[in-house]
């Protein structure tokens, strides 16, 4: 913040003496403007009245080019050659009667009252101009907040927004309900924090903060503060311009806020709804390979009419339906693990060769009709991980690819050792994820609408797939084309245990 600080005022310092230069120059122009055009018309031999206009013209030019001081110095100037070169005595500063000095008095009148109007003319169009510029920002600021529904990333956003729109040094805003700051510095002062909470308070003024140079505004919907915005340099915006920005502030704020509560609700409503669908569906489930198991197995008990190849393929029946019915059940009680954070980790030192052929060998069945590649990078060392939860990761995750994958298409399992993570991932050139499916596919009982077109999976496995990963402290992610594949792309840290085991 330090930093950021210093340097903005480094500029603002290098700024201060090219303005200071700039108006040397202007001056040392005024004044050399009045002695050239002096002595043009002595040279000319123009009259005191035709001079006093000319005069007045230079003064009327400058108040409306440079501002008031400026025109005040150029008319003392003026009468001081109006008085000297044109009005007789010539070349003194004497005046002979009462009708030079009437000229004199009405020059210099005449130059104040119409430097006063240039510069007041001045002044409306230079606010005139500020006010276009403010509304063109706000208008920008309101439609890029606009864009953002979800409330978590425009309140983390929103400094970064204002600062840019109005080219401000810093900005600081207090979110009250949580009790939150956001800025677009780093670390926000305290005397800022505690002036901010104070400040949903009190009074809606933009007041100075001090000593950090901070103005602040609170944030107000209707009668109730739900925020404060503070931002430097303090007199950067005009009181008009910063509550308006509060206003929008607060409306964005609230717009927000409302769209991600009724998200949730909805999310909770089709939370609800996708519960009710699993259990009808895990109900399904249970009893298809229940019905084919009773199915078979009162035909083998009945015997009438088997040979012994019928009789082989009822046991395949009842065997592989039994198998099925056991990977059902292994899922609702992981599941049952996860929801009751019963999922621990029990690391053992293997090689990633290892683990990926098991799982593979473990998941055969499904991954019989396609190619299966394994890619590991060598040298393949000895790491921690718990073997048996991650055989269940790729079980899921080879599965699904098996699953969702055309027969004879390829599988490829790949493994990376970097320097604080092993590496991994699953992919197929399957169906894909629609896009819409993507952020959600993680969570519990959610099927995509390919897997409730196919009518397979309980919408669990990736679920339990995130719940082992998190539990070993690592992440997952997936990238999908539909009509081209499926990546799943998951990480764990790497740890060394040998010291402990020595």
């Amino acid at each position: 913040m330090l930093g950021k600080r210093g340097k903005g005022k480094a500029v603002t310092g290098k700024t201060s003496r090219r303005i200071n230069w700039r108006r040397v120059l202007h001056w040392f122009a005024a004044t050399m403007g009045v002695a050239l055009t002096t002595v043009a018309l002595t040279l000319v031999g123009i009259k005191e009245t035709a001079a006093g206009l000319v005069f007045l013209t230079i003064v009327v030019w400058f108040a409306a080019r440079s501002g008031f001081r400026l025109s005040l110095f150029v008319a003392f100037l003026c009468a001081l050659s109006f008085d000297y070169f044109f009005l007789p005595p010539l070349h003194t500063l004497r005046l002979a009667g009462i009708q030079e000095w009437i000229e004199v008095l009405s020059f210099a009148l005449s130059s104040v009252v119409v430097g006063r109007l240039a510069e007041r003319a001045r002044s409306q169009t230079r606010n005139a101009e500020q006010r276009r510029e403010d509304v063109e920002r706000l208008y920008t600021l309101s439609q890029e907040m606009m864009l953002y529904e979800d409330a978590v990333h425009l309140v983390h956003e929103l400094p970064q927004l204002i600062e840019r729109s109005f080219e401000l040094s810093t900005v600081v805003l207090y979110v009250r309900d949580q009790d939150q700051f956001h800025s677009s510095i780093t670390v926000v002062p305290q005397s800022i924090c505690s002036s901010l909470r104070a400040l949903t308070q009190g009074s809606n003024n933009p007041t100075p903060l001090e000593p950090e140079g901070f103005a602040s505004l609170a944030l107000m919907l209707g009668l109730k503060p739900i925020g404060a915005l503070a931002w430097t340099p303090h007199d950067r915006l005009s009181r008009e311009a910063a509550t308006a920005i509060s206003a929008q502030v607060a409306i964005a704020l609230t717009r927000a806020q409302a769209i991600e509560t009724y998200t949730r609700l909805e999310a909770s409503r089709e939370g609800e709804r996708l519960h009710t669908a699993l259990i009808d569906s895990l109900t399904h489930e249970l009893r298809t390979p229940l019905t084919s198991i009773r199915a078979a197995a009162t035909t083998l008990i009945q015997g009438e009419g088997l040979d012994d190849a019928s009789r082989l393929d009822l046991a395949s029946i009842v065997d592989e339906e039994a198998s099925r019915l056991d990977a059902l059940i292994g899922e609702a009680v992981e599941m049952a693990e996860i929801n009751a954070n019963m999922v621990k980790v029990h690391a053992v030192p293997q090689k990633t060769r290892t683990l990926l052929e098991h799982a593979v060998e473990k998941s055969k069945a499904a991954l019989r009709p396609h190619h299966v590649v394994i890619e590991v990078d060598e040298p393949d060392k000895t790491a921690w991980f718990d073997s048996h939860l991650l055989e269940r990761v790729f079980q899921h995750l080879l599965e699904n690819a098996a699953r969702y994958s055309p027969p004879g298409s390829r599988i490829v399992l790949r493994s990376k050792r970097t320097a604080e993570r092993l590496e991994f991932s699953v992919e197929d050139n399957g169906s894909g994820i629609d896009a819409v499916d993507l952020p959600l596919i993680f969570e519990k009982f959610y099927r995509g609408k390919r897997g409730t077109a196919i009518g397979k999976g309980t919408g669990m496995g990736l679920a339990i797939v995130r719940a082992i990963l998190i539990a070993h402290g690592g992440s997952i992610e997936v990238s999908s084309l539909p009509g081209l594949g499926t990546t799943f792309r998951f990480w764990l840290p790497l740890v060394n245990r040998e010291t402990e085991h020595s």
